[in-house]
């Protein structure tokens, strides 16, 4: 399971009243649950899911270090939109300081609003994708310099 997910559905445990989350994709599963305000991941229950995620981290470093420039990706598939309401004014434009944890865009899914927040802090390289747009998972979004 990717870890993008795994950090989705944490983020996901914080902001709601649950106490435990489990999602199984395929032959994967993972189990995320709230003990005394602390999150933890509990278990991965397949031994070549783990196999998986660290073939995939490896070859996502490799690529990585031939980028130039961070990258936010697509942490699920939906609609991009660069502003939060029709009549307001974008979250970040090209050339924009950002921050890290700062909301770059939105991504709707099943009419759930998800906000992608960067993970770093720099200036606005470029954005890949047009408002409105369908966007896949992984899919590149901005490039943060």
């Amino acid at each position: 399971m990717d870890i993008r997910k795994i950090k989705k559905l944490i983020e996901m445990l914080q902001d709601s009243d649950l106490t435990e989350i489990e999602v199984t994709e395929g032959e994967e599963a993972v189990r995320i649950s709230r003990n005394s305000g602390n999150i933890q991941s509990v278990r991965e229950t397949l031994s070549q899911a783990t196999e998986h995620s660290e073939k995939i981290s490896v070859s996502k470093n490799e690529s990585k270090s031939e980028d130039v420039g961070k990258k936010i990706t697509s942490p699920i598939v939906g609609t991009f939109y660069r502003k939060p309401g029709p009549d307001k004014d974008p979250y970040i434009r090209e050339g924009d300081r950002i921050e890290a944890g700062q909301v770059v865009c939105i991504v709707e899914a099943m009419k759930m609003m998800n906000e992608i927040k960067s993970e770093f802090s720099g200036v606005v390289k470029k954005i890949h994708v047009n408002d409105e747009e369908p966007v896949e998972f992984s899919q590149l979004l901005v490039t943060i310099d």
